[in-house]
């Protein structure tokens, strides 16, 4: 379209839209956004995106953080919709797309409808998996019922698998794609009272090395973050002198953000600059525990 043409263009839609206001015409009425303009603005052309539990904390920032780079982004949810669709608002207001769909990724049948609904949201295969959904049922072992045990297995171990499997199976084909592994500094360290969230994000680590082992031969890579105490609802409403007793253990004196692990995971799943990393976990924990990477 040229220069000239437009012009012409903007101001007939502009001259338009002030005849109907003149009208009285309320703003539900005007013409649609399809203009020149709209035309003209970048579509999201990035890599089809994956982010499991992607409705709120760190899912939530790791969802706008790929969005932001122009990604098409799969917001999965368990329960919250409301959340996920607000996720997905953002997105595209930060010049992403992205499409929230429910699916329970503790089971082999919600993480197969989650990729069916992926494939028919978008043509192009999906690039990038962000296995970030968990759920604690924290108590002592001594106390921990079987049900605590294996409903934290069966999403943040079996749920990573799984999904992990579908992945690289789409992946294999394009000989491309990352998977990112959000673990925890937990799963080396541990912790008292979640020894099943401990196993299982432990697991998820193993786990990231033997895939980059299979699949790197075939392009992909995977590889794991371990976060430490982050920014979170449930931090925010610890009491005071327990939060006092857990800043002493970290060196650098505060917990972290979730847009920091977000710009670690981000990296990790897009810059071109670690596409020659893979098998390995990254800690992102102020220190709480160095020596273990």
């Amino acid at each position: 379209m040229s220069r000239r043409v437009l012009l012409c263009t903007m101001v007939l839609a502009s001259s338009v839209r002030g005849l109907l206001l003149s009208r009285g015409m309320s703003s539900s009425m005007r013409l649609p956004q399809h203009n020149a303009l709209s035309t003209l603005r970048m579509e999201a052309d990035g890599p089809v995106c994956i982010v499991t539990g992607g409705s709120r904390g760190l899912g939530r920032a790791i969802a706008l953080a790929l969005g932001k780079e122009k990604c098409r982004v799969v917001v999965n949810y368990a329960n919250s919709a409301a959340a996920a669709e607000s996720v997905v608002e953002e997105i595209k207001a930060l010049g992403g797309d992205g499409i929230a769909i429910q699916a329970d990724m503790s089971t082999q049948e919600g993480i197969k409808s989650l990729f069916a609904q992926t494939a028919e949201a978008y043509t192009d295969p999906v690039g990038v998996l962000i296995n970030n959904a968990g759920i604690t049922r924290d108590t002592l072992v001594m106390r921990m019922k079987p049900a605590q045990w294996t409903d934290v297995i069966d999403t943040n171990l079996n749920g990573v698998f799984f999904a992990s499997q579908a992945a690289s199976k789409i992946m294999i084909k394009a000989r491309k794609g990352r998977i990112v592994n959000v673990a925890s500094v937990v799963g080396k360290i541990g912790n008292v009272g979640q020894a099943n969230y401990a196993a299982a994000k432990g697991g998820v680590i193993a786990m990231t090395m033997s895939m980059a082992r299979e699949f790197a031969p075939r392009g992909i890579q995977v590889t794991a973050v371990a976060p430490g105490f982050i920014e979170s609802d449930m931090t925010a409403e610890l009491p005071t002198e327990i939060v006092a007793n857990v800043m002493k253990s970290i060196p650098a004196g505060r917990f972290g953000k979730p847009e920091e692990v977000a710009g670690l995971v981000k990296y990790l799943a897009l810059d071109e600059s670690a596409a020659y990393i893979t098998g390995h976990c990254f800690n992102i924990d102020g220190g709480i525990a160095i020596g273990t990477c």
